[in-house]
């Protein structure tokens, strides 16, 4: 097996001389220092960006914040969820974990008799928000998430369905026209 190749496809590339300077760095960290320097100057002119975090808090944007999971209630106070497994195929953390049996009531076949969200596996990139037909699945802009054991931040469909009670009035369902909520917006309309 013979290469075929000729001597004009190697490129020799000669070292380039350095000055004295140079061969010191001078100029690359006088370069580096120019540039903190002026990034540190414009941070101090500009408003201070940093805040005391226990006492203080920055305003947060509850539209599109992605904090704590809760699973919504329909309009009859049940779980809005029809055991499509949608969020659950779609989560690419693969945290979610649905089963679905026959449904008691008569507007849909399904609902979720288990629905477990492993909060420390979870992402929270919205794709279960997203992949959900019926907006039963949200993330909320609830961020003080703690827990003491890795139990603890297993979020079944109780515990799912309480962070729903505490942050329903703080950011309101998205979809009326499977839901029926009143003031807020339809899937075809683009934000």
């Amino acid at each position: 097996m013979s290469l075929d190749w000729k001597q004009t496809d190697i490129v020799f590339v000669d070292q380039p001389a350095l000055g004295a300077a140079e061969r010191l760095y001078l100029p690359q960290i006088w370069g580096g220092m120019k540039t903190t320097l002026r990034h540190m100057f414009k941070k101090a002119l500009r408003d201070r960006t940093v805040v005391q975090y226990p006492e203080q808090e920055r305003p947060l944007r509850v539209e599109i914040y992605r904090g704590v999971h809760r699973l919504n209630r329909d309009e009859d106070g049940r779980v809005a969820c029809v055991a499509c497994f949608m969020c659950e195929t779609a989560c690419p953390a693969h945290c979610i974990h649905i089963e679905g049996a026959e449904s008691p009531w008569a507007d849909r076949e399904k609902y979720p008799i288990k629905f477990d969200i492993d909060e420390l596996r979870c992402i929270y990139c919205g794709m279960c928000e997203e992949a959900c037909p019926v907006d039963a699945i949200e993330l909320t802009p609830e961020f003080k998430l703690v827990g003491k054991s890795r139990e603890e931040m297993i979020f079944d469909k109780e515990k799912l369905l309480m962070v729903y009670e505490q942050t329903k009035n703080l950011k309101p369902r998205k979809d009326p026209a499977i839901t029926g909520y009143p003031e807020t917006g339809h899937r075809d309309r683009v934000p």
